[in-house]
C-alpha cells in the first residue's frame, strides 16, 4: 500500500449503510516511511455509527470506551498542521487494556456460571485486549474526523484471541454463542437490581441491551434470564459484614476493591482513619463535569450519627444537578490529611485529562481548611449558605410553636447575616435577637450553646469569601436530602456505627441510583426515572411555575403568594420575600429545605423596586468595591490593579465576540500575534516528511 504524506490526498468516505465498520472503509497509510498509520477520513457526524458498527463485529462482539480524551477550543492555535485535532478521543475495546485474570493470565470468556463465593457486583470482564483506535476531529476541517486504527485485532499482548467466539478458553454453557455483555449493560442490570426494580422489568431491559449485538434468540433469552436471576440472588445474599470486626471487614473490602479507592489510611497512634472512594465512572464524571467548572462539598454528613463523618465531592452535571464524584470517610480535618487526598484526586483526574483544572471550589463549612484547596487546585473558593440556613430553619420550626414567631425569628437571624454588609454592628444584631426572642427559651438555648461560640467564624467566612448562588445551594441540598433518605432508613439504625455498612450503601444503592439517573437522561430511556431525576432539585421545579401564578403584594413587600399547580384552590404564602431567609408555609420548606416557591419568588423579586439584592450579588458587589478601594493613589498597587482589570476586560470582550459570531475567522484575524519559542517556531507548519528528513540528517554520526 502506498504511503500518503498529505492529508489533502485522502478521500472522504461516507458509506451508505446505516452502521458501518472497518471492512466498509478503504484504509490509507498516512505519514512517512519511518512512521505511518492506517487512517480513514469520515464525516464527524457519523463517528457514532462507525463505533456501533465496530461493536457489532460477529467474530468479537464488544463495546468501546473512551480511554483518553483531549479538546481544544477553536481559535486557540495560530498555526497548525493539517492533522491537528480539535477533539481527540482514544477508544479502547472494553475487554482491555487491563487483564483481570489471576496472575495476569487469560481470564475465561463470559463466566455465566457465577461464583457465588465472590461478592463482587458482576463477573470481571477485562482480558487485556489491545484493540484500540483514535478519532481526531480535525482542527482545520471540523466537519471531518480522522480515524486512526492502531490495533485492529482483538488479541492480548501475547497475540492470542482473548474474547469472542474464537476464544479457545471460553467456558460456560454456550459461551461461544452468547454475545458479550458489556460493562454498560452489566452496570444497568446491577443498578436496577440494587434499586429494587422487579426482576421481570430488569430482564426485559437486559435482553433489549443484548439484542443490540445480535438478533432475538430463544437460547440467549433463556440464559439471560438465568444470568439476571443469579445476579439478583447474589445481591440478596450479599452483606456488608465481611468480618465481625468492622476494621477487619473494611480492610478486606479495600483489598478487593483497589481500583475504587484513591486513599486509604488505617487508624494508629499517629494517624486517623481515612478512606477515599472514587469508582471509575465517578472519575469519568469528575473529569467530564469538573474540568473548567465548579466543584462543591457536602462536608460533614452524619457527624453525630455515623462512626466517621462523610465528606462528598460534587460536580454539577449538564442539568446543574449535584453529582457525587468522590467520598471521603474520616474524622480528620488536619491540613496534611486534606492536602494528601486532594492532591491524589487531582493526579487521578490529570492522568485522564492532562490539562484538567477547576474554576471554583464551593465549601459549606467555615471550619474547613482552605489552604489545601488553594495549594492543590489553584482556584477561587466560594461559600455556600445552605447548611447554616437549613440548620437554623429546622430548629426554628422544631422549637417555636406559632408560624408568626417562626417567621419573625428566622427573619431576625437573616438580619444578623446581612449586618456584615449593612454596616450594622454584628454584636448589636445578636443582642437584639436575644432580647426580642428571650421568651423562646428552647431555641435560644440551642442557639447560644451551638452557634454563638462559632458565629464569628461563620460570619467572617461569609464576608471574606464570595457566596454561591441559590441554584448551587439547592443542588447541594438536594444531594444531601437524597443521601439522608438512603442512609438513615429506620431498618439500618443498628448499622450506623459500622464503616463497612456505609461503604456498602454508597457503592451499591447510591452509586447505582446516580448512574441510572445519568444513563436515563442521556439515553432517553427509563422515562419515569428521567422525569424524577430532572425534577429532583427545587430550582428546576421553580422553573416550571409560571410567572402568572405569583402575586407580589404592593402594600407589603414581605409577603408573596404562589398558586399551587396541582391544587388550583391552594396558594402558598412566602414571607420575607426576596431574601435567602424567606419562609414558606409548604411542608417541604417547614422541613428546613429551600423550596420551589421561595426560589420562584426570589427570582421574580430581582431588579424590582422595594426588594434588595441577593446575598450572592451583595457579596460580589462587595468584592468589586473592596478591589476598587484597595490601591492608593499613584501607587504600584494601582498600576497592577489597572493592568489586571484591563486584562479581564479584554478576555470578557473576546468571549462575548466569540459567542456572538458565526465566522470565527473574523475574530482570529484581529487577535495579536503570539510568538512561540525559537525551537517551536522552526517546526510549526512544516510538513511531516520534511520534518522527519531534517531529524534524519541531524542524526548523522559525527566523525
Amino acid at each position: 500500500m502506498e504511503i500518503i504524506e498529505s492529508l489533502e490526498e485522502i478521500p472522504v468516505q461516507n458509506p451508505q449503510a446505516e452502521d458501518f465498520s472497518y471492512s466498509d472503509l478503504s484504509w490509507t497509510k498516512f505519514g512517512t516511511t519511518e512512521h505511518h498509520e492506517e487512517v480513514a477520513l469520515i464525516p464527524y457526524a457519523r463517528v457514532e455509527e462507525f463505533i456501533i458498527g465496530e461493536c457489532s463485529n460477529p467474530e468479537c462482539p464488544t463495546r468501546f470506551h473512551i480511554e483518553r480524551g483531549r479538546k481544544r477550543s477553536r481559535g486557540s492555535l495560530k498555526e497548525y498542521k493539517p492533522d491537528e485535532y480539535l477533539e481527540y478521543r482514544l477508544y479502547w475495546c472494553s475487554f482491555g487494556p487491563e487483564n483481570y485474570g489471576e496472575g495476569g493470565g487469560v481470564l475465561p470468556s463470559r463466566k455465566y456460571r457465577l461464583n457465588t463465593r465472590n461478592r463482587a457486583a458482576r463477573p470481571q470482564s477485562m482480558r487485556g485486549c489491545t484493540c484500540h483506535f483514535v478519532v481526531k476531529r480535525l482542527y482545520a476541517r471540523p466537519s471531518l474526523a480522522l480515524v486512526v486504527y492502531n490495533e485492529r485485532r482483538h488479541v492480548n499482548k501475547a497475540g492470542f484471541v482473548c474474547h469472542g467466539p474464537l476464544d479457545r478458553d471460553a467456558i460456560g454453557p454456550g459461551a461461544k454463542k452468547i454475545p458479550y455483555i458489556c460493562n454498560e449493560i452489566q452496570q444497568q442490570t446491577m443498578s436496577m437490581i440494587y434499586l429494587g426494580i422487579p426482576e421481570e422489568n430488569v430482564l426485559e431491559k437486559h435482553i433489549e441491551g443484548i439484542q443490540r449485538y445480535c438478533g432475538s434468540d430463544a437460547t440467549v433469552n433463556s440464559l439471560a434470564s438465568q444470568y439476571v436471576h443469579k445476579l439478583g440472588m447474589i445481591v440478596k445474599r450479599s452483606t456488608h459484614e465481611l468480618d465481625l470486626d468492622d476494621h477487619a471487614s473494611i480492610k478486606i473490602w479495600a483489598e478487593r476493591n483497589k481500583k475504587s479507592i484513591f486513599s486509604y489510611q488505617e487508624s494508629n497512634e499517629t494517624d486517623q482513619f481515612m478512606l477515599g472512594i472514587q469508582t471509575e465512572w465517578q472519575l469519568q464524571q469528575f473529569v467530564r463535569f469538573g474540568h473548567c467548572s465548579l466543584v462543591a462539598t457536602d462536608s460533614t454528613f452524619g457527624i453525630k450519627r455515623l462512626k466517621y463523618p462523610l465528606c462528598t465531592l460534587l460536580v454539577f452535571d449538564s442539568r446543574h444537578h449535584a453529582l457525587p464524584v468522590a467520598w471521603i470517610i474520616s474524622r480528620s480535618n488536619l491540613k496534611s490529611d486534606v492536602d494528601k487526598w486532594m492532591k491524589i484526586l487531582l493526579q487521578r483526574a490529570q492522568s485522564v485529562e492532562p490539562g484538567f483544572k477547576i474554576n471554583g471550589f464551593i465549601i459549606d463549612d467555615a471550619a474547613m481548611e482552605i489552604d489545601p484547596i488553594r495549594d492543590t487546585f489553584c482556584c477561587p473558593i466560594l461559600f455556600s449558605l445552605w447548611r447554616i440556613r437549613r440548620s437554623w430553619l429546622r430548629n426554628v420550626v422544631k422549637k417555636c410553636d406559632t408560624i408568626e414567631v417562626q417567621r419573625e425569628l428566622f427573619k431576625c437571624l437573616g438580619e444578623v447575616v446581612y449586618s456584615i454588609w449593612d454596616g450594622v454592628d454584628t454584636s448589636k444584631a445578636l443582642e437584639r435577637l436575644t432580647h426580642d426572642f428571650s421568651d423562646q427559651t428552647a431555641f435560644m438555648q440551642y442557639f447560644t450553646s451551638t452557634w454563638l461560640p462559632k458565629i464569628g467564624m461563620w460570619l467572617s467566612s461569609i464576608k471574606s469569601l464570595p457566596l454561591a448562588s441559590q441554584e448551587a445551594c439547592g443542588a447541594i441540598e438536594a444531594y444531601h436530602v437524597k443521601l439522608k433518605v438512603k442512609l438513615f432508613d429506620d431498618t439500618h439504625l443498628n448499622a450506623l456505627q459500622r464503616v463497612d455498612w456505609l461503604v456498602h450503601k454508597l457503592t451499591t444503592e447510591l452509586h447505582s441510583s446516580y448512574w441510572l439517573d445519568r444513563y436515563a437522561d442521556e439515553s432517553d430511556s427509563f422515562q419515569n426515572v428521567k422525569e424524577e431525576y430532572i425534577a429532583s432539585t427545587s430550582w428546576h421545579r421553580a422553573s416550571e411555575i409560571p410567572d402568572s401564578a405569583v402575586t407580589l403584594e404592593s402594600n407589603d413587600t414581605l409577603v408573596a403568594k404562589v398558586l399551587s399547580q396541582r391544587e388550583t384552590d391552594v396558594a402558598r404564602v412566602v414571607w420575607n420575600a426576596g431574601s435567602e431567609f424567606a419562609v414558606c408555609d409548604c411542608a417541604w420548606s417547614l422541613q428546613g429545605n429551600l423550596c420551589k416557591h421561595i426560589i420562584k419568588v426570589n427570582t421574580m423579586c430581582e431588579n424590582r423596586e422595594g426588594y434588595g439584592d441577593s446575598m450572592s450579588l451583595r457579596s460580589f458587589k462587595e468584592k468589586l468595591r473592596s478591589i476598587k478601594m484597595k490601591p492608593m493613589d499613584d501607587s504600584i498597587a494601582l498600576d497592577l490593579s489597572m493592568a489586571l482589570t484591563l486584562q479581564m476586560f479584554e478576555q470578557i470582550k473576546q468571549l462575548v465576540q466569540l459567542s456572538g459570531t458565526d465566522d470565527i475567522s473574523n475574530i482570529v484575524n484581529d487577535l495579536p500575534v503570539k510568538w512561540g519559542c525559537k525551537k517551536g517556531r522552526t517546526t510549526v507548519g512544516i510538513p511531516a516528511s520534511i520534518d522527519a528528513f531534517k531529524k534524519k540528517r541531524s542524526q548523522k554520526r559525527k566523525r
